[in-house]
């Protein structure tokens, strides 16, 4: 004959009875269920985030501060004086050649700001300019193409 799953049990003596504990003074489990007297591990409602009656994270935590845009559009940003310092040459300057000077970071958008002075003409092509950037770049005889 061979042994089926529902022909295995445990061996003798390995499984013993559930002690239904504080069921009445009577028995060695009664009154305090062998949990001692008093203090938390004696209770049974403690809730799961109680901290010991020190203040509790949520009520450490500010409430209401402020509102952040979930829709920002944030630029990496560069100035018209990085741009001279960085192509003293002038010509073209596109995204990819800020990125590969280590003037900005790669897949982000680009604006450039107008601190700073240019003398050289600049093909400056990016996201975006402030105008003071495009007048800077104008005067220094160059043009400013956003993308």
């Amino acid at each position: 004959m061979t042994i089926k799953l529902h022909h295995l049990r445990p061996a003798p003596g390995a499984k013993s009875n559930k002690i239904r504990v504080g069921r009445g003074e009577g028995g060695k489990r009664g009154k305090t269920a062998g949990r001692g007297t008093k203090g938390t591990k004696a209770r049974k409602n403690v809730p799961a985030a109680f901290e010991g009656g020190q203040m509790p994270l949520h009520m450490r935590l500010p409430k209401l501060k402020g509102f952040t845009n979930p829709f920002r559009t944030e630029y990496q940003v560069v100035n018209v004086g990085d741009i001279a310092r960085l192509f003293p040459e002038g010509g073209q300057v596109t995204v990819e050649d800020l990125v590969a000077k280590g003037a900005v970071r790669k897949n982000q958008l680009v604006k450039v700001l107008g601190d700073g002075d240019l003398t050289v003409a600049v093909q400056v092509t990016v996201d975006k300019f402030t105008g003071s950037a495009k007048e800077k770049i104008a005067a220094a005889g160059g043009t400013a193409t956003e993308l």
